[in-house]
């Protein structure tokens, strides 16, 4: 079974390891609702509540993140 979450960026901040060549990035989501979808409803049946947070160091896929943007996260069983 998969469990779809619709998540909204809030923070993109970029992060200082003192290597001025390193780069890395922390991205955080939280849950959206009450936008009119009922995209979290399969997990979290009134108001959804938690956080992803995420350290990235390819800027490839920090380029994909911008706060307020929503993203869907799929989460399925990694046997």
């Amino acid at each position: 079974m998969t469990v779809r979450a619709k998540m909204k960026c809030w923070l993109v901040q970029p992060l200082h390891s003192g290597d001025p060549d390193e780069h890395c990035v922390q991205i955080c989501l939280m849950p959206v609702y009450n936008d009119g979808g009922a995209d979290n409803a399969s997990w979290s049946k009134y108001t959804p509540n938690g956080e992803i947070r995420l350290s990235i160091t390819n800027p490839d896929a920090t380029a994909q993140f911008a706060p307020g943007k929503s993203y869907y996260v799929d989460f399925t069983p990694a046997d």
